[in-house]
């Protein structure tokens, strides 16, 4: 079993996994079992799993796969944007102040998920589309052969702005394939709906 975990710097289950997976193995030592820390979140850790099974179906062994997991999880670009202030407001990740000042403004905040997992605001810009582009600037920035690449996005109840930031990266790329799909409910509590994340194979996070 590898068993590829959400980010640690963001959920407990990591090390809840560490602990399942050390009383499973006093009670089936025959059995290979591996917890691996994505590093990841939402289809980032996603896209990690998506990779992974690909090289088991090509026969990789077990190793193999946790060995690359572990060499190129830092490779795996998370880049999104929000559209309410006050979900994340409500989930401690800026002050009230910032939340209400940036709404009457327009700011739509850009993030990512650092090397150590966690969720950094990286810059403010004004106007959502000039988030959603931003997307996709800063994977034009880091993406290693695009052309080879599955991409994904997610989105919170928002397929028209999934669909524009598909097309530019389509445009700007010529990326192998797409996917988008929802937030999930989790997630989806904590950055609220118009959240539009892009997920892809980078030099450096």
């Amino acid at each position: 079993m590898l068993y590829i975990s959400f980010s640690s710097a963001l959920s407990g289950t990591y090390n809840a996994a560490l602990m399942v997976a050390k009383n499973l193995e006093k009670e089936y030592p025959e059995r290979k079992i591996y917890v691996v820390d994505s590093l990841a979140a939402s289809m980032g850790q996603g896209l990690l799993v998506y990779y992974c099974a690909e090289q088991k179906r090509s026969g990789k062994s077990i190793e193999e796969v946790k060995d690359w997991l572990i060499e190129n999880r830092l490779q795996l670009c998370h880049w999104f944007t929000v559209d309410d202030l006050f979900h994340l407001k409500r989930g401690g990740r800026i002050s009230g102040t910032i939340a209400l000042v940036g709404t009457v403004l327009g700011v739509k905040p850009v993030l990512h998920v650092d090397n150590e997992g966690r969720l950094v605001p990286v810059r403010k810009v004004r106007t959502r589309k000039k988030s959603l582009i931003s997307l996709v600037d800063e994977m034009e920035k880091t993406c290693i052969n695009p052309t080879e690449q599955i991409v994904f996005i997610s989105h919170g109840d928002s397929i028209d702005d999934a669909l524009y930031v598909e097309k530019l990266v389509r445009d700007r790329l010529n990326v192998k394939d797409i996917k988008i799909n929802y937030v999930d409910p989790v997630i989806g509590a904590h950055s609220g709906p118009g959240t539009i994340a892009l997920f892809f194979i980078g030099k450096t996070r």
